[in-house]
């Protein structure tokens, strides 16, 4: 009755059951081509109202256009979804979203939820879900802290070793490894057969099961020993999730805490009962943690072999679009581990290929360090005293480029600096921190997207796609040192000059190949990047310094790989180099080291190339 209720009221119109607090909360929305998603987190910020949908039924990346003032969540949320098709109820603060033609076509592929195995590590959250199913009459099977924790609400709930009889043996490692366990689970409805065996060995349905995983990959992280390792390798979790998911046609798999919330979202909105289609979703994001879980097992195991190659991504985000607008793009990855935004509009695909260009290149400097980004290269960069002149330095590299570019430094950024910022336009900065006044004037900006760093260790490894494969390798790391340095000139390289050759060699080793950088008193004059030969890459410097108005007289000149003739030296001591670092390894080595010698220019080399493509 209660379904046929919900039913007809989603089928006639809008369900509300408003209360004081729905009525008495007035709200401000200013939205324009925003996703239904963005829209839906301001309205929990400006109240106490949560969202509960299935992403499977809601578009919630569907633009919209809203712009009320001090009104009501039921005019707000009107405005929303007009036209779009979506359904609101309210129930106290929850508010449950639908899609009408999915609940006016719901049938016989509605099941009720009768019976249900909850065996969980993370119970934060797991209390409400109790509370709903058990006031819908849902038995409970259970075991140890599980089982004590939902008897602790009042809830009654039978024993895993009373269906199977038998106790956890094996410390634990077996517990529901048993037929009336995975039959419970397994067994067809439909199927005459099946309910005429799990009849004749009383195998009770089982019609939910909530589990998650042991901590695998936190027990690495955390440098346990192999022992304490092995025996997170999950047995019976894992299979419950398997066989759940297998029969997600009769069966609700819930996998992992994440999927708490919409689980009671389902229950809010349809009591004990699930769609075909709910059960389905519910068992792609099962075999989700399962597939990333087993991944993360092979690759403890295979170590440094690169056997083969498993990795999984969750926290998977749709962007707007790709790299162009034509183009799907989706990001895979906890973004907010390493950054917290605190201004600015939804980050682009493009604007995520500049910040990792970025956060490379500026862990390389130790000083104070200012650096501009234009399309993954360096247009700027300067190492300082104080963080506002490292910024004016980087600027005069070229402030052309520096419009609409990213910004990142290794300081926290005050008000000082944050002015002559403001004075240009840019769409990201990147800091450890901001003071309070430097925010203010940062913030002016409405789409300036405004992030901290946060401390985390990149990947040792990285990826990429290509012919229908990928292509693994080191990340590299490396960084020259002093005493590293190779002279190979009879000249010798002076301290000042050693410190200039090491800073540009940092640029040089993030910029597009082929590449140059020339640098003087720790500031890029310029670079040429990814030029299909090493002079054209070395012109492209020299004039665009020039068109800045440096000075190249006593600058250095910095190669991601070697010279394989003395044509750039011979063109670097032209416009004013004066020292050279490069990797080596021509077999036309001597060609630029006589060259140097002849010409009074100094040249180290450094045995590693940094070739970047």
């Amino acid at each position: 009755m209660r379904l046929f209720i919900i039913m007809f009221l989603f089928a006639v119109g809008v369900m509300r059951a408003a209360d004081s607090y729905s009525q008495n909360v007035l709200l401000d929305i200013e939205v324009q081509n925003q996703t239904i998603e963005k829209v839906l987190g301001e309205i929990e910020k400006q109240s106490e109202f949560t969202f509960f949908y299935n992403d499977k039924q809601i578009n919630v990346n569907r633009l919209v256009s809203v712009t009320v003032t001090k009104e009501t969540i039921f005019k707000v949320l009107d405005k929303i979804f007009k036209d779009t098709g979506i359904s609101y109820s309210i129930l106290d603060k929850s508010i449950i979203l639908s899609n009408r033609k999915a609940n006016i076509n719901v049938g016989l592929e509605n099941k009720k939820i009768k019976t249900a195995l909850v065996s969980v590590f993370h119970k934060d959250g797991l209390d409400e879900i109790l509370k709903l199913l058990h006031a819908e009459g849902v038995n409970f099977i259970s075991t140890g802290g599980t089982q004590s924790f939902i008897e602790s609400l009042g809830i009654p709930c039978g024993s895993v070793e009373n269906l199977t009889g038998y106790p956890s043996i094996l410390g634990g490692r077996v517990k529901t490894l048993h037929p009336k366990v995975f039959g419970g689970i397994l067994n067809r409805r439909e199927n005459e057969v099946d309910q005429q065996q799990i009849t004749q060995y009383e195998i009770p349905s089982i019609d939910l099961v909530i589990v998650d995983l042991y901590p695998f990959e936190e027990t690495v992280a955390s440098g346990a020993d192999e022992s304490a390792i092995i025996e997170k390798i999950d047995i019976g979790g894992i299979s419950l999730i398997r066989a759940a998911a297998k029969n997600y046609k009769d069966v609700v798999i819930v996998a992992s805490k994440a999927q708490y919330a919409p689980l009671l979202a389902m229950l809010k909105e349809k009591g004990a009962s699930s769609s075909l289609e709910d059960r389905r979703w519910f068992a792609k994001e099962a075999f989700a943690v399962s597939s990333g879980y087993d991944s993360a097992i092979f690759n403890y195991f295979d170590g440094d072999e690169a056997s083969a190659f498993r990795y999984a991504g969750n926290h998977a985000k749709t962007l707007r679009y790709g790299e162009n607008p034509h183009q799907k793009g989706v990001f895979y990855c906890n973004f907010e581990e390493m950054f917290d935004q605190l201004h600015g509009k939804e980050i682009s695909y493009n604007n995520l290929l500049d910040i990792d260009a970025a956060v490379s290149l500026i862990s390389e400097f130790d000083d104070t360090t200012f650096a501009i980004l234009k399309h993954n290269n360096a247009c700027g960069l300067a190492s300082r005293e104080t963080l506002v002149e490292a910024w004016k330095a980087a600027l005069a590299g070229d402030p052309v480029s520096a419009f609409g570019g990213v910004l990142i430094t290794n300081r926290p950024i005050d008000k000082e600096t944050a002015e002559e910022m403001h004075k240009i336009f840019f769409e990201v900065c990147i800091a450890p921190g901001y003071t309070v006044d430097a925010l203010e004037v940062l913030e002016q900006k409405k789409n300036r997207i405004i992030l901290v760093q946060k401390p985390f260790k990149a990947s040792n490894r990285q990826f990429r796609s290509l012919l229908n494969g990928v292509l693994v390798q080191d990340r590299d790391l490396y960084r020259e040192k002093p005493e590293e340095l190779k002279q190979v000139t009879e000249k010798a390289v002076t301290p000042a000059e050693v410190e200039d050759l090491l800073f540009a060699n940092k640029i040089v080793k993030h910029s597009k190949s082929n590449a140059i950088v020339l640098a003087k008193n720790r500031q890029l004059c310029a670079s040429g990047i990814g030029q299909t030969s090493r002079v054209d890459a070395l012109r492209q410097a020299i004039e665009k310094a020039c068109s800045f108005d440096f000075d190249l007289q006593g600058a250095v000149m910095a190669s991601d790989a070697f010279f394989p003739f003395a044509d750039c030296v011979e063109i670097a001591h032209e416009a004013g180099v004066t020292a050279v670092i490069q990797p080596g390894g021509s077999v036309r080595d001597n060609d630029s080291v006589e060259y140097c010698d002849k010409n009074g220019m100094a040249m180290v080399m450094t045995g590693i190339r940094h070739f970047k493509h």
